[in-house]
């Protein structure tokens, strides 16, 4: 699943016409290189959530065959948030574990990586890199192969989180606080309350395409 049904109002006024997943990125749309990351790494099916000028995304990717792969759209008429999109997408999700990308990073984590990886009882696998400039203070900590809050062990190191993860739909299942718009974060620290969250570090590139900035940092690192 492709996260891309927010306002994208860090990114102003880029987002004032354009929805952010469709800014280019070098040769292609941001959304553009996810999916042919997606593809590239075996996936062929992928749903995206859209709101905000989402008829745009909708127009431009069409049902996925100019990327070899089969697109469902699942449309919000207000932003439901990162938790919310996703539970109100599940049942095209379907039973399995799903890959969460979300729409506004550049990362080459290898995603087929996940089509062999095995969860077991836990409820996710959760991405994450080295805390960016503008997250110092990191969002998480991984002990012993699982997340654990910031403040767990001051002699552990503290990471970001991706945007990329390996989840269970049993995750927004079992969340006892579901609701129509609700943020993944909070959804994050129910299951690891339960230690039922995995954590893996990625080291390679890895961007918050976030502000107008960063996004021109990106097209100038690829040029």
């Amino acid at each position: 699943m492709l996260l891309a049904a927010g306002f994208g109002k860090r990114m102003l006024p880029l987002t004032e016409k354009t929805p952010k997943p469709l800014l280019r990125v070098g040769d292609d749309t941001l959304i553009g290189h996810q999916l042919r990351r997606i593809k590239a790494a075996g996936f062929n099916d992928v749903v995206i959530n859209v709101a905000y000028l989402g008829e745009q995304i909708v127009e431009a990717l069409g049902d996925g065959s100019q990327y070899g792969l089969s697109i469902v759209f699942s449309k919000e008429e207000e932003p439901l948030e990162t938790a919310g999109g996703i539970d109100n997408a599940l049942e095209l999700l379907g039973n399995d574990p799903f890959v969460l990308v979300n729409g506004d990073v550049w990362c080459d984590f290898p995603l087929s990586q996940w089509h062999s990886f095995s969860l077991g009882n836990d409820l996710g696998c959760l991405v994450m890199v080295d805390n960016p400039n503008h997250n110092h203070g990191g969002d998480f900590q991984i002990v012993e192969g699982y997340v654990r809050p910031c403040d767990v062990d001051r002699h552990q190191s503290t990471y970001t989180y991706s945007g990329l993860a390996l989840l269970t739909p049993q995750l927004l299942f079992d969340y006892p606080r579901r609701r129509s718009a609700y943020p993944l974060k909070e959804v994050f620290d129910w299951a690891i309350a339960q230690n039922r969250l995995r954590g893996v570090v990625h080291q390679g590139d890895w961007v918050d395409v976030g502000t107008p900035e960063r996004l021109q940092q990106l097209n100038s690192q690829l040029s």
